[in-house]
Formats: structure tokens, C-alpha cells, sequence
């Protein structure tokens, strides 16, 4: 439970941080608003085109009598629909960290600036950056739809779909949500994928901690606009604790938010060994 409070503490600080450092949250927005304009205006075209591709794809029900070809198109045409809507709502966040890629890279750098100690640079062209950030990312999806295919399978399993299903997509999502986002530090560090993965399990619950509320965060587009610049400074921060560097953890908190242990106490300068005891006090 220590390290679930201590992810959300480090989501909470790198929205401070954000706020903090009101250049730098304008910077960090940019990105975000990029993709919302084009993901909003792909979903728009998918509303007009939907009845269209619905259309092509079902030439067999021309001869249905009405109202059933017009039923069952409908409800095929809201399918596709909620499909581009549930790829809009995961591939967000890859696709923003994609395009911000230079935007990202410099904020997390002044986030390590900052906080004091080495500010790792990758030392790899750009091009190269927004390769290895790509192939990655699809990566990463790749393994999302899988879960997202066995989750989509036990939803029709009585109570168990409608209870514990939605709770672990969230876990889920929020896992490699969090994944996506340290990656931005991380990959500065050169810790690979397989790399980043093995950290990440080794604190699950901090993990969750920063990225379950996220991901409900998220649910609403405009909201991981504003809040996409802190989840960046703040994915940031935990990556130095995880790979602990010096400077990671808040002001008197130890690993994860523990409380840091008290200083020993100063130790008095031995007296001179010269057989005849202190020194008089004057």
C-alpha cells in the first residue's frame, strides 16, 4: 500500500511541478492539442463515413426486407463507431508522446535539471529518437489489444464481466499507460523496452498507483490535454526513483514516500591522546 500512495504522490507532484512552471506547462500543451485536433477530426469523419463503410462491408443484407437491414446496419454503423472511439482512447497518449517527442524530451530534462544530479541525454538524432519511441509504442499496444481481447471475452461471463473485468482493464491500462510515460525518461537513459518492463513489475503498485487515475482521468480528451505535461514531469520523477538516482524522492521521504530515517546524531571530536584527559574549559 506504501508504494500505491507513493505513485500517486509522484503523479500529484509532477502536476505541481507543471503548474509550478507555467512556461513549461504551455510548452508541454502543445502536443496534446495537436492530437485532439486531428483525433477529433478523424472521429468526425468516422460518424459521416460510418453508414458508408457499414454499406460496402454488408452487401448481403441489399435484399433484407425493412426495417432489418436498416437495424442491423445501424447497429453495425455505432459498432464501428465505439471501435474508433476505444482506439482513439488507447492510442492517445502514444500517439501525443509521438508528436511531442522534442517537446517531452526537454521538459522531462529540465524536470531532472531540477531536481539536481546528472540530466542523462540520449545522444541519438532525432530521427532515431522517434523511431525507437515508435517501434515501441506498437509494441506495447500490441500487448494492450491482447489483454484487451481476453477482457473483451470474459465481459460475457455473468458478474465476474461486469465487476472485476472493468477493474483490471483499468489496472490494465493504467500498467502501460505508466510504461508509455516513463518511457520518455527512461529511454534517455538507455534502458530498453525489455529493460523498462522488468522495472516496471518490479513495483506493480506504484505503477497503479500513478496510472489508474490517469487512465479515469484520461477518459475525457480535453482533460489529458492539461494534464499530459504533468503526467510527463511526473513519470520523470519516478523513474529516478527507479533507477535510484540521487534527488529522486519529495523533501523528507525516503524510497516510494516512506518516511526518510533520522539523521545519526553529530559525533564529538575525540580528545588528544595525551595521558593527561581534556583540555581545560575556559
Amino acid at each position: 500500500m506504501r508504494d500505491l500512495a507513493g505513485g500517486f504522490r509522484y503523479l500529484l507532484a509532477g502536476q505541481r511541478w507543471v503548474f509550478g512552471h507555467g512556461r513549461w506547462l504551455g510548452f508541454g500543451l502543445l502536443p496534446g492539442l495537436v492530437s485532439l485536433v486531428l483525433y477529433t477530426a478523424a472521429l468526425i469523419g468516422l460518424s459521416y463515413g460510418a453508414d458508408d463503410l457499414t454499406v460496402w462491408a454488408t452487401p448481403f443484407a441489399d435484399d433484407w426486407t425493412s426495417p432489418w437491414s436498416g437495424l442491423f446496419r445501424g447497429f453495425l454503423s455505432g459498432l464501428f463507431f465505439c471501435l474508433g472511439l476505444f482506439l482513439a482512447v488507447i492510442t492517445f497518449t502514444a500517439v501525443t508522446l509521438l508528436i511531442g517527442q522534442p517537446f517531452y524530451e526537454s521538459l522531462s530534462e529540465q524536470v531532472d535539471r531540477s531536481e539536481g544530479g546528472d540530466v542523462p541525454e540520449s545522444g541519438l538524432p532525432l530521427w532515431r529518437e522517434l523511431w525507437i519511441s515508435a517501434r515501441d509504442s506498437v509494441k506495447v499496444l500490441g500487448r494492450v489489444l491482447l489483454y484487451g481481447i481476453l477482457l473483451f471475452a470474459l465481459g460475457f461471463v455473468p458478474v465476474i464481466g461486469q465487476t472485476v473485468v472493468p477493474f483490471l482493464g483499468f489496472c490494465v491500462s493504467g500498467y502501460f499507460l505508466t510504461q508509455e510515460l516513463t518511457a520518455v525518461a527512461l529511454q534517455r537513459r538507455k534502458v530498453d523496452l525489455a529493460e523498462r518492463l522488468v522495472m516496471l513489475r518490479a513495483r506493480r503498485m506504484m505503477v497503479l498507483g500513478f496510472g489508474v487515475p490517469l487512465v479515469l482521468s484520461f477518459l475525457v480528451p480535453i482533460v489529458a490535454v492539461f494534464l499530459m505535461p504533468g503526467a510527463v514531469a511526473g513519470a520523470t520523477l519516478m523513474a529516478r526513483d527507479l533507477m535510484g538516482e540521487s534527488g529522486a524522492d519529495a523533501p523528507g521521504e525516503g524510497p516510494a514516500g516512506e518516511p526518510a530515517p533520522p539523521a545519526a546524531p553529530a559525533t564529538p571530536p575525540a580528545a588528544p591522546a595525551t595521558g593527561f584527559g581534556p583540555p581545560p574549559v575556559y
